[in-house]
């Protein structure tokens, strides 16, 4: 094994949707979906991942229900009773094939047909955002449009993540089955204003971007690093958009909505801002161990880090280290809250299980499970701004 990775994704048992740690070296790649652009807040503070979309490789599968004891068509036999025997909360259940998919998607691909959702307030799925390129932009949905339904199961009311599975083929009798690949087709009942209509559209395999980097306000202006996931090689771009920013305008790290990722590269990440030094410890079944980050960093550019409910383990991680080790100053709304270890193991027929082996802990000792991360200065639909007012008293640009 090389180390943790700290992964937002899903569990299949009753207690829905679950964000895990895996110790593996095949899970050494990753994709992330991202944009800087708002696109929209969840529905009564409900906790989904900012990237809630049939394209986020990490969205939440729903719990299958109505599986009889023994019985298990996908193929997940051996780790579904695993899990239903340990009683831990965070467990996860592949079968193989499933676990395939989760590798590929960490590699980068998804399959689907680039739609971000959020929730409406009154339940409706609207879409927040349209993937350029994607057969959703090419049969002309925009940002705004209702999504009422999809293969004739209406959206309103249900969990975004449902919605989201529905949409990527995870949901329903295909997902008993092989999961619909590129070129499959699903059918969206679609809604924008009085205009009602269906779209049958081909899901397509696509891939997506780990960090977005602007200066919205000129060369001396902040440099906005927006992260969605920690993945493959996420660390190294995080490292070299900070040596191209300007000192005088700092770093706006913005990691609202980050499902969490690769621990290396989340250390990575801090070995930008940090010249050395403890990042976290953790534990695998009562024996501890650190994560230092690499010399050579900037420890002077000032630095402020976004959060909100929808930021987890990975990115708890990289926030939290960062404000121990007093580096930047984080705002925001307090964080999910996932700092706990899996361990995967193969079953003899094929599955995997993975089980909590123990917790990781920030420099000051603090525990991030359960209890998430606290922002220095809580804000919400203003936290960007007061981000940017903070850069500009630790010396940042305005």
């Amino acid at each position: 094994m090389t180390g943790p990775s700290l992964f937002a994704r899903p569990r299949r048992s009753r207690r829905g949707a679950a964000l895990t740690l895996v110790f593996v070296s095949v899970l050494a790649t990753g994709a992330a979906a991202g944009t800087w652009k708002e696109t929209g807040h969840p529905a009564d503070g409900q906790q989904v991942s900012g990237r809630a979309a049939d394209g986020a490789g990490h969205g939440h599968r729903p719990t299958r229900s109505g599986r009889l004891a023994g019985a298990h068509p996908d193929g997940s036999g051996a780790a579904d009773d695993v899990v239903s025997r340990s009683g831990d909360r965070w467990s996860t259940a592949f079968s193989a094939r499933e676990y395939e998919d989760f590798q590929r998607e960490l590699g980068g691909e998804y399959v689907g047909v680039g739609l971000w959702l959020r929730q409406a307030p009154d339940g409706r799925a609207l879409v927040s955002r349209v993937r350029p390129g994607s057969p959703a932009a090419a049969a002309g949905l925009r940002p705004g449009d209702e999504l009422r339904a999809v293969d004739g199961v209406a959206s309103r009311g249900s969990p975004v993540t449902e919605v989201v599975a529905r949409l990527r083929g995870d949901a329903g009798p295909a997902a008993e089955g092989a999961a619909p690949g590129a070129g499959s087709g699903v059918t969206l009942e679609l809604g924008r204003g009085a205009r009602q209509w269906t779209e049958t559209l081909r899901r397509a395999r696509m891939r997506d971007q780990n960090v977005i980097t602007d200066r919205p306000d000129g060369p001396d202006g902040p440099t906005r690093i927006k992260v969605g996931a920690f993945t493959s090689g996420t660390g190294e771009e995080i490292r070299r958009a900070v040596r191209t920013a300007s000192p005088r305008g700092g770093v706006l790290l913005d990691l609202r909505g980050n499902t969490g990722g690769l621990v290396d590269e989340a250390v990575t990440a801090a070995s930008a801002f940090l010249d050395g030094g403890l990042v976290a410890t953790y534990d695998v079944r009562g024996s501890q161990r650190a994560l230092y980050a690499k010399g050579g960093g900037n420890p002077d550019i000032p630095v402020a880090v976004l959060v909100d409910g929808g930021t987890m383990s990975a990115g708890e991680l990289l926030a939290g280290a960062l404000q121990d080790r007093g580096r930047a100053v984080v705002v925001g709304t307090p964080t999910f809250g996932k700092g706990s270890v899996q361990l995967p193991s193969a079953q003899p027929d094929g599955s995997v299980a993975e089980l909590t082996v123990g917790r990781y802990r920030m420099p000051s000792g603090r525990e991030v499970d359960e209890h998430g991360i606290t922002p220095d200065l809580i804000a919400e639909d203003d936290a960007p701004a007061r981000a940017r007012t903070v850069l500009s008293g630790l010396g940042g640009g305005a």
